[in-house]
């Protein structure tokens, strides 16, 4: 009997782009992240996470109905293009996140853009916060796509998008959906109802639990820098960008200022090994969780 082969090493190279996207020309809001993406692909990145709504503000912290105005189509949004054209050139995969309008409704929504420049599909944001500096509730309809995966690079990938972060089921859903590694595009920063909290540590934690509890790696993209919208809030923006493994533990970190790029090399095999062996998804009691399913 010949002895057991090795299985093929798998590995996917991630990035995550910090920056601050404070600026009202949409158009270099756009150029400064694919700045980034560019140099993000010279440096052996597969997929690119770009922040939540980078091609502007985040508008969210003021109710303003003019400000609908920025939503687009997804075909015509110039964030969504833009990244299309620089997908295709660099043969990469952005998640890119933007504001759409679908008729006369809308979301908060994720691009799935794969390395030929096509959209491989689209995810819409399944949690809508609502609370002082993120009145998100205003502008975005509750998300209708489900949580979303996809397969590129040969490895199956889930992105949800800011709020969804903090929640267990859509980590869960989308690992259950197939999912080895989880994205999350972020605008996160200071909270207006009390100067005092920084959440910066909390919102890590959370994600991290989710690369623990699912054990594969994450990968979170957040913006920096003090924005204030005519008439809102003044918002500060703590980036604290990162990427872990499978254990959670950080592999690529920023602080609450740099600009730049994170990237690093997953071992998607050796996930695949470590998630079978801790079980969690053999001693699921899937029946017993009938109360997730209910309100209140």
């Amino acid at each position: 009997m010949g002895a057991m082969s090795e299985p093929a090493t798998r590995s996917l190279v991630v990035a995550a782009l910090q920056l601050p996207l404070g600026s009202p020309d949409e158009a270099e809001n756009i150029a400064a992240v694919a700045t980034l993406v560019e140099q993000a692909a010279a440096q052996g990145a597969q997929v690119i996470l770009p922040p939540e709504l980078f091609s502007g503000p985040y508008f969210c912290t003021v109710e303003e109905e003019a400000l609908f105005a920025l939503a687009r189509p997804m075909a015509e949004h110039p964030a969504v293009v833009a990244m299309q054209a620089l997908a295709g050139k660099l043969k990469v995969a952005i998640p890119t996140s933007f504001f759409e309008r679908d008729g006369h409704h809308y979301y908060n929504t994720l691009a799935m853009i794969g390395p030929d420049g096509a959209i491989v599909g689209i995810y819409r944001k399944s949690h809508i916060p609502d609370g002082p500096g993120y009145e998100e509730k205003y502008y975005f309809r509750p998300g209708n796509s489900g949580f979303k995966v996809w397969d590129v690079f040969g490895a199956r990938i889930g992105v949800g998008v800011c709020w969804d972060q903090w929640y267990p089921e859509c980590a869960r859903a989308m690992a259950l959906m197939g999912a080895e590694v989880l994205f999350y595009p972020t605008a996160i920063g200071s909270e207006p109802y009390d100067a005092g909290l920084d959440t910066s540590r909390m919102w890590r934690r959370a994600m991290q639990g989710h690369a623990v509890s699912n054990c594969m790696p994450v990968i979170a993209a957040n913006r920096i820098g003090a924005e204030t919208m005519p008439g809102g809030v003044a918002q500060s923006f703590y980036g604290h960008s990162f990427i872990t493994d499978e254990w959670g533990d950080l592999v690529a970190e920023y602080g609450a200022s740099e600009s730049g790029v994170l990237t690093a090399t997953l071992d998607l095999s050796r996930a695949a090994t470590h998630r079978a062996g801790m079980g969690f998804f053999r001693d699921r009691r899937p029946q017993l969780y009938g109360r997730l399913c209910e309100d209140g």
